[in-house]
């Protein structure tokens, strides 16, 4: 029976951070979400929707969720991209979340049920000094996670005053703010370099071989410097070394992985699986950590899972603060599904968010279930949502000493 769609609505809101959420509502009253955030362009991602998407797809049959994806994706002819991926992505989630309404089955079940009973996560532990860092993750192990992804901030080894900071999702710690368009900050890799191999190894003795240790490089290095790195860091048993260097350099990629026995893990800037083709096929990561709001959404996530299983990869999703509770928990229920599931990043919840959304997802003991809700599961307080206002913020910039830009 065909279910046309009716309208598509672009919803922002702040609740702590800005979100972009698609809303796409069918002709019989059926409504499904979806996440098109993109941090720092969520103006350009709800424009392509409500400008060029929504009038082309309103009367066509929401339940062709493939033939729609494929139809938007390769009748745009300039196809792929951050801000035009995301968008895409938003609708395709909406969809499922019908799909799955419309069976009254969530939709880990539609897309072939549980694998597993429950999947792994990381957080995120950050520390703006080495000991605070060693106290945040003996912290979390009392919680009962099994694995953190760790980061620190630098002094400058000549100016007390000048310190190099790395991105991170520890919202214990603090608030992340991207308005940084007008407060650049400052860095050097071999500073970096020489403190993350000392505080990786007081981070192991202080935690012991139960923790898993995870480390985001986020593409600031060249690829000898993340050769030499990788190297050096294979006697902390790391779980993943992430993005050690620009993902789109692929050589440089294959020098790493020449050099060195750590698991590397990249792809959360990829934005289609032509992307990701020239690295799975030559097997040179252990895991894939696209994006969902950002790769197009559910139904491309899907086909990479499969893609990277045949190559004996594993999955470790993009799982950050800013893509919303829908895009986390498409995660989940891939993650409890695909037989190639290794472990999914995520952050602590707190309340300002939960006003807004009704979470269908629980932690325990270092691992994450779903509950049997129909759809993505999520509850959305459109109203509440209003009283967030969207606020206009920028990612951070990075120069070097010599004041050049540099890869954040």
């Amino acid at each position: 029976m065909e279910m046309k769609i009716r309208e598509i609505k672009t919803i922002l809101t702040s609740p702590g951070r800005n979100y972009l959420i698609v809303k796409v509502t069918t002709e019989n009253g059926i409504t499904g979400y979806g996440d098109a955030t993109l941090n720092g362009r969520e103006l350009a991602v709800q424009s392509v929707i409500d400008n060029y998407l929504r009038d082309w797809l309103v009367g066509y049959n929401a339940d062709r969720i493939t033939d729609i994806w494929q139809m938007v994706f390769r009748g745009t002819y300039w196809r792929g991209g951050p801000v035009f991926m995301t968008a895409l992505a938003g609708i395709d989630m909406a969809l499922w979340d019908i799909k799955g309404k419309r069976a009254h089955m969530p939709l880990y079940s539609l897309i072939g049920g549980r694998c597993r009973d429950r999947a792994a996560v990381y957080y995120h532990a950050h520390g703006t000094k080495r000991d605070e860092l060693i106290k945040r993750a003996k912290e979390m192990i009392k919680t009962g996670i099994k694995a953190i992804r760790y980061s620190f901030d630098i002094k400058d080894m000549h100016d007390q005053n000048v310190f190099y900071r790395q991105p991170h999702q520890d919202i214990k710690i603090k608030r992340i703010e991207t308005d940084a368009i007008k407060n650049e900050g400052m860095w050097d890799s071999e500073v970096y370099i020489k403190n993350l191999l000392e505080t990786t190894q007081e981070l192991r003795n202080a935690v012991g071989t139960s923790m898993e240790l995870i480390h985001d490089v986020h593409g600031r290095l060249t690829p000898i410097q993340a050769a030499r790195l990788a190297k050096e860091l294979e006697k902390y048993s790391l779980y993943f070394l992430e993005d050690p260097v620009d993902s789109n350099d692929k050589n440089g990629l294959q020098l790493v992985r020449n050099n060195s026995s750590t698991p590397i893990a990249i792809g959360e800037l990829f934005n289609t699986i032509f992307d990701c083709e020239y690295i799975l096929t030559n097997r040179l990561v252990d895991y894939i950590r696209v994006d969902i709001s950002h790769f197009g959404g559910i139904t491309p996530v899907l086909q990479i899972s499969n893609f990277a299983d045949v190559h004996s990869i594993k999955t470790a999703f993009h799982g950050p603060s800013d893509i919303s509770p829908f895009a986390h928990a498409a995660n989940i229920h891939i993650d409890l599904s695909i037989p190639n599931f290794g472990i999914q990043e995520t952050f602590e919840t707190d309340a300002v968010l939960e006003d807004v959304f009704d979470l269908p997802y629980c932690y325990k003991d270092g691992f994450i279930t779903i509950t049997d809700r129909p759809g993505l599961g999520v509850g959305f307080n459109e109203e509440a949502a209003q009283t967030y206002r969207y606020k206009k913020r920028y990612l951070p910039i990075l120069r070097d000493d010599m004041g050049s830009v540099h890869n954040w």
